[in-house]
């Protein structure tokens, strides 16, 4: 699912708290669902983590290596 349909069924009061979650505004992902704006990777993080995996950071930004991030042992870092 892409961020346009996650989006679209939402009412005006959802929208607002879902942007609020993603510590962005409305307007911004408009911009992103509609393909004006590229998200940031901080911002499409956000998106997934609170779309419950619904709108994946790899269909926002296929460009950046998330197999790579996801991958990453955080116990190696401890």
């Amino acid at each position: 699912m892409n961020l346009h349909e996650f989006i679209k069924p939402m009412e005006k009061v959802s929208l607002e708290a879902f942007a609020a979650a993603c510590l962005t505004t409305v307007g911004q992902l408009k911009q992103v669902a509609y393909g004006n704006r590229r998200p940031s990777a901080s911002l499409a993080i956000n998106i997934e983590r609170e779309s419950s995996g619904s709108v994946t950071c790899e269909q926002m930004r296929p460009d950046v290596d998330w197999a790579y991030l996801r991958n990453t042992n955080q116990t190696e870092a401890a």
